[in-house]
């Protein structure tokens, strides 16, 4: 079997084996199979597209590409649940807890923020000492003794797709939505969990800008999900305004702990409420959503979700009094609030903008490797279907310095679209796509 024979059937638009697929990314894995050579087979999968079952193998050869977690050891059932990235979005920290609290155990790897779209790692170190870098034994270990883990990745999970990453990213090839199934997934499966629930955004504060691209991709993963003998489902979430109010480390780790005692922003506790019950269906903890809806409720009004959540950070060796009290969390020594021009009706509150503007105040990464702020950030205080007053506050910026903030003013300029006419709040969904 050759490199070049299966790069040539890919851009002549046929359909490759389980075998040559293995082949191909082995190779590429070991260092055989050049880097021009897997430059070129991803652009004939950007062009030409993948099957449902080519996707498949092509997960299950990455995901074998290094080492492998087995749940089955420890607890019964386990369900993980991914984001594909979005403005605000600190739903795993108060979702795990809550999940687990309705008796149902989370393994969850969790990445660091690049870019407009921020990460679960980065927010959780707004702990003094939480640690993110379990080994693969402490991650077994923990989900045992209590049922719940929230690591970064320090397990070499998928290696080959680390590589194939770093080459569709300087190759054009970054948008296929194949690449981008497989991606995500081998990842998942590698990490052990029999039961995932993807959280999939929508519009222009995510990857997937349409919900056409976006129900794709549900697709894709939702099918791999099947054909690896996962029970896999997706839900499409509007990511064209920020999630909640906080966008930034520490804000939103303050949110989280809000929202779990009962005092969270009201579009960010259904979204958490929604994806629970959702997580709860898959693990076989409840029958329905609507008693997944149930349990996640009571996990909120009995506080037994932030007692599950003190229990993460006591047993990753934070310090739980930033959660006993979330004014010790780190906070920006300037404020400034950014107020309305004209009074009327918000038809927009760019998503995109705002994330972008928070990376340049320091609470997110313009490349791997940069060190985040975990103190600044923005509080959005409007929806898109408000009626707002000239004069009222739209957002409030908080800086490491006073020109960070002068810097922010002049970009949120017009992340706010204020019409005359009335204008429909948007849906926190657009639909689930499972097997």
């Amino acid at each position: 079997m050759r490199a070049v024979d299966i790069i040539e059937k890919k851009r002549d638009g046929q359909v490759l084996t389980q075998e040559e697929i293995d082949f191909f990314i082995q190779g590429f894995t070991k260092g055989e199979i050049t880097d021009y050579q897997v430059s070129a087979w991803a652009m004939a999968v950007y062009l030409q597209g993948m099957t449902p079952e080519e996707t498949t193998f092509l997960t299950l050869a990455m995901a074998e590409s290094g080492e492998k977690l087995d749940l089955s050891g420890v607890v019964d059932i386990a369900v993980d649940k991914h984001s594909s990235g979005g403005v605000g979005d600190k739903t795993s920290i108060a979702v795990v807890p809550m999940v687990r609290a309705c008796g149902l155990p989370v393994g969850k790897m969790s990445g660091r923020g690049l870019g407009f779209s921020g990460g679960t790692i980065d927010k959780l170190e707004s702990i003094k000492g939480f640690r993110v870098d379990l080994s693969k034994e402490e991650f077994l270990n923990q989900l045992g003794s209590l049922g719940m883990v929230l690591s970064g990745q320090s397990v070499d999970l998928a290696p080959a797709d680390g590589k194939l990453y770093g080459l569709r990213d300087v190759t054009g090839t970054v948008g296929s939505i194949p690449l981008i199934a497989s991606s995500i997934m081998s990842k998942k499966i590698a990490a052990g969990a029999q039961a995932i629930l993807l959280d999939v955004k929508v519009g222009n504060g995510a990857f997937m800008e349409s919900l056409e691209e976006a129900r794709q991709l549900a697709m894709h993963m939702v099918s791999i999900g099947e054909l690896s003998g996962r029970n896999v489902a997706a839900m499409l979430s509007d990511m064209n305004q920020p999630l909640g109010e906080a966008v930034g480390n520490a804000l939103e780790m303050k949110e989280a702990i809000a929202t779990l005692l009962g005092e969270g922003p009201e579009d960010f506790t259904e979204h958490c409420l929604e994806i629970a019950s959702q997580m709860l269906v898959l693990g076989k903890r409840a029958e329905s959503k609507r008693e997944g809806r149930e349990m996640a409720e009571e996990s909120i009004d009995s506080r037994q979700g932030f007692e599950f959540l003190r229990k993460l950070v006591e047993a990753q060796h934070g310090d739980v009094s930033f959660v006993d009290h979330p004014d010790k969390l780190p906070e920006a020594p300037v404020k400034g609030v950014i107020e309305a021009q004209k009074s009327g009706f918000v038809k927009e509150v760019h998503a995109r903008t705002i994330g972008e503007t928070a990376v340049l105040l320091g609470a997110g990464r313009a490349k791997k490797g940069d060190s985040v702020d975990p103190a600044v950030g923005i509080l959005v205080k409007v929806k898109v279907g408000d009626n707002v007053e000239n004069g009222q506050p739209l957002f409030v910026v908080h800086a490491r310095k006073q020109e960070d903030l002068e810097e922010a003013r002049s970009s949120l300029q017009n992340a706010v679209e204020i019409s005359l006419e009335t204008v429909e709040p948007l849906p926190l969904f657009y639909g689930l796509v499972s097997g």
